[in-house]
């Protein structure tokens, strides 16, 4: 698939303003689904609760030299803070589990204006306190909830973040407009995020010693995920950095059908893998 097509189908999100929340949350749903690939053979999926919080889990069939208990890996997904959900995201949590060869849990937290941002990072917090994961992973918005959790959570461990909001939004800082996601977005989603209690995270402490990042060449996120990358490499963190080139934001969904995302993302969980591995 041609990056033009993906963004064109995307679009359609954005083409009726006038709809609902609810209407536009049950439109990002079936966009998404749309591009889900089948789940990789053996992988068996449940959907279950944790400490009152929803959760889907994934679990994929065990290479015969895999140990027989290993601690599973949390992902936090995208949407804006206001849509997404273990549903959307399948596609991606499926596939990761299958590549890492562990369980993936995919945590359904409370979504903003109904919650506040604070319940939201509540949600994953008592997620990753429970089942103590090795890694905890997030997409864009999901990747600013797993810097959070992980900068205020009494939690070391592998940090992995897709096109993630780091640090205060602002004009000056962020990169230019793209396909699918533009500063007046961003602005605007932090502010109703910010509107509540934010955890109180310096922007250059690295908010764990091991993080692995992958951004795209389109997305106005890129450029202070990159700032973001040399201060916490200065700080001492070690830290694993790629991005797809000519891909945008959301181009996750997509990685089985856009060359430049797969090898992208094939990289970015090889390296993860490796970090776990060690």
């Amino acid at each position: 698939m041609q990056i033009e097509t993906f963004i064109r189908r995307l679009s359609t999100l954005d083409a009726t303003p006038e709809a609902s929340l609810a209407q536009r949350r049950r439109l990002y749903e079936a966009l998404h689904r749309a591009h889900r690939p089948m789940d990789p053979v053996g992988l068996r999926v449940t959907v279950d609760e944790i400490d009152g919080v929803r959760v889907r889990r994934f679990l994929p069939a065990s290479p015969d030299t895999a140990p027989a208990t290993v601690a599973p890996v949390v992902y936090l997904h995208g949407g804006g803070w206001n849509l997404g959900s273990t549903e959307s995201h399948h596609g991606i949590t499926a596939d990761l589990a299958a590549r890492l060869e562990r369980e993936v849990i995919s945590v359904d937290y409370r979504l903003l204006p109904e919650a506040s941002y604070a319940q939201a990072l509540a949600d994953c917090r008592s997620i990753v306190t429970a089942v103590a994961p090795d890694a905890i992973i997030g997409d864009s918005a999901g990747g600013r909830l797993a810097i959070d959790v992980a900068a205020t959570a009494d939690w070391q461990g592998v940090l992995g973040l897709v096109y993630p909001v780091v640090g205060t939004p602002t004009l000056a800082a962020l990169g230019d407009d793209a396909p699918l996601l533009t500063r007046a977005d961003i602005l605007a989603l932090w502010e109703m995020a910010s509107a509540g209690e934010m955890p109180p995270t310096h922007p250059h402490r690295p908010p764990t010693r091991v993080i692995e990042a992958l951004a795209v060449e389109r997305d106005p996120l890129t450029r202070p995920l990159e700032s973001a990358v040399e201060h916490w490499r200065d700080a001492g963190a070690a830290v694993g950095y790629r991005y797809a080139p000519n891909m945008v934001h959301s181009a996750l969904h997509g990685h089985a059908d856009l060359p430049a995302m797969r090898l992208a993302w094939q990289d970015f969980c090889e390296a993860i893998m490796a970090r776990l591995a060690a």
